[in-house]
């Protein structure tokens, strides 16, 4: 039977180690062994602090993660992969009474093969960060970029701002509010809100999860420009109208990243045009879970944790 070390998040607050069996693998499916997952600051917070709103899938236990980098030890008859591809593993669902949400986070996975992305080699741990990379290429898809103001500074700001800079001529503009997330910039400026007049942004993306942010945000929309809500939200969010009729603002939730936008930003990656350098700022080994999820999500220095599971089985 196989089975897999685990993180599991047993209730909120609450992460233990766990050996889980997994289920069976098919023909369609293949068995990855995990080198790398990355912790989530957005949704993975939402999850261990038990403030996730309603979510298909959602209960404890449960096994986090969506980040996942390995190698195919197994491949299924009518797998498109083959054995020793390493593979992007955006979750999974293969731990029997065991919740997988979103599942990536153990030292071997059982997945549907149509799931798993081959990536470079050469990438290595960076690789786990192109689920991010895709999720903010997908918040771009059909948007005007210039006149771009990019709100939060952390990984999926930065990505954001990246690819402003790859796409456009103007470069846009990043508010960061907390001093420790104010460098980084690679060819856009970073300032906190508070310091920025300007009132004509067409298109502002929203990475900061703060569901008290709108009326700030409209009060530095141009007419008819779009506010896109790229982060995930935990409370209902509201607005004052006048302001908003003023201008006639637009308001855009970007969803889940699509299988086009992991294709485009591969693409991106290897050709050199975006780069996933100097995002990933701690490391830790499997067996020191617990102490990782607390710097993840207390420190703010920490942009990306990635668990370390090589010297797991």
């Amino acid at each position: 039977m196989l089975n897999a070390m685990a993180i599991v998040l047993e209730q909120p607050e609450q992460i233990a180690l766990r050996r889980l069996a997994l289920d069976p693998p098919g023909e369609d499916d293949v068995v990855v062994r995990t080198a790398w997952s990355g912790i989530s600051t957005g949704t993975e917070r939402l999850l261990f602090a038990g403030r996730m709103p309603t979510f298909p899938g959602m209960g404890y236990p449960l096994v986090p993660g969506y980040e996942t980098v390995g190698t195919v030890i197994q491949a299924g008859a009518r797998a498109a992969v083959r054995e020793g591809q390493i593979v992007f593993v955006p979750g999974a669902r293969c731990f029997g009474p065991v919740r997988g949400l979103f599942g990536g986070a153990a030292s071997s996975l059982v997945s549907a093969a149509s799931r798993v992305v081959p990536v470079a080699e050469d990438l290595g741990e960076k690789s786990i960060l192109l689920a991010l990379a895709a999720t903010a290429h997908h918040a771009l898809a059909g948007t005007q970029l210039e006149g771009v103001l990019v709100v939060g500074h952390g990984v999926l700001g930065r990505l954001l701002a990246r690819l402003c800079v790859a796409s456009s001529d103007e470069p846009p503009t990043v508010w960061e509010n907390n001093s420790a997330r104010l460098e980084g910039a690679k060819g856009y400026r970073v300032l906190p809100s508070n310091q920025d007049d300007r009132r004509d942004y067409r298109t502002i993306f929203d990475v900061s999860g703060d569901s008290a942010v709108l009326d700030h945000l409209i009060a530095h929309l141009a007419p008819g420009g779009e506010i896109i809500l790229a982060g995930f939200y935990d409370a209902p969010l509201s607005f004052a109208f006048a302001p908003a009729f003023m201008r006639e603002a637009r308001l855009r939730v970007a969803a889940q990243w699509q299988p086009s936008d992991m294709a485009a930003v591969s693409r991106l990656v290897a050709s050199g045009t975006l780069s996933l350098d100097g995002l990933i700022t701690h490391r830790s080994p499997a067996a020191e879970a617990s102490n990782a999820y607390s710097t993840a999500f207390n420190d703010p220095s920490c942009l990306k944790m990635v668990i370390d599971w090589r010297d797991r089985a």
